[in-house]
């Protein structure tokens, strides 16, 4: 069931999360979502004493937004641990129902990225992620707008639950929504799509392309100048979990943020 009552946001204070901060209050904003603003320090480096760490307040969280923020019911958490596993237990400790981060899109198989943070939250977390790349290039608050959802699904059994999300916040903004599957077999993959609709009470334009999933949904994504893609991550629990290489790769190529549900 679709509901935005809770937002995690992660803060790291970069300039990445910086334009995070735009899409967030946004996104906040419309629903009326209660902000969880998240600092996570992590173990001192091995390279670092303890008094070099960065001191973090909680005024200093809510100054980084600015005065926007004034508007929007927040408030601040400081944790101690390391960065993705303390995000994960933090989204289930307060019930978010959306996790906002930004990423860099570095590597495609989990072991090589590792040491990403979103690529492990992406993986372990139960709620939607929302993730977002160069957003070190984000515009100001005042024009961020969502008017065109891209919903991508494999018709795999999650693909009710993802085009219910996508169109529970579609509605919300009177946004077009399009419904997106990548397939060889046009005729058999567009009545499905049409079933899948009906199953969900949606009325989003119908496209199926041909092609390499990882590129042809980033690539949809782009020529239909996307606000907001939203896709699929796996349930299953297995070498990958929840993140797989297909749904990576189009978080990293796509030109627009991804919620992963």
């Amino acid at each position: 069931m679709f509901q935005l009552k809770r937002i995690l946001f992660p803060v790291d204070f970069s300039r990445r999360s910086r334009g995070a901060a735009a899409f967030v209050e946004a996104l906040a904003g419309r629903f009326d979502a209660e902000v969880i603003l998240l600092h996570v320090i992590e173990p001192v480096q091995y390279n670092r004493t303890l008094g070099e760490e960065p001191a973090v307040s909680d005024q200093a969280m809510l100054d980084f937004f600015g005065p926007d923020l004034k508007y929007l019911r927040a408030k601040t958490l400081i944790e101690h641990g390391e960065a993705a596993g303390k995000i994960v237990e933090c989204a289930v400790a307060h019930n978010a129902d959306l996790i906002m981060m930004p990423t860099q899109g570095l590597g495609v198989y989990r072991r090589l990225i590792i040491g990403s943070n979103v690529a492990k939250v992406l993986h372990d977390a139960d709620c939607p992620v929302w993730t977002g790349a160069h957003l070190e290039d984000a515009p100001p608050l005042e024009k961020v707008h969502c008017d065109h959802v891209v919903c991508a699904v494999d018709l795999k059994r999650p693909s009710a639950r993802i085009l219910e999300w996508a169109s529970h916040l579609a509605k919300e903004y009177m946004a077009e929504l399009t419904l997106l599957h990548v397939s060889s077999d046009r005729d058999a993959s567009l009545a499905a799509l049409e079933d899948l609709q009906r199953s969900v009470g949606s009325n989003a334009k119908i496209r199926v392309r041909d092609g390499d999933p990882s590129k042809v949904v980033a690539e949809a994504a782009r020529d239909f100048s996307a606000d907001l893609l939203v896709i699929g991550r796996r349930a299953e629990i297995g070498i990958l979990g929840r993140l797989e290489v297909t749904a990576y790769s189009i978080i990293r190529q796509s030109p627009c943020p991804v919620v992963s549900v």
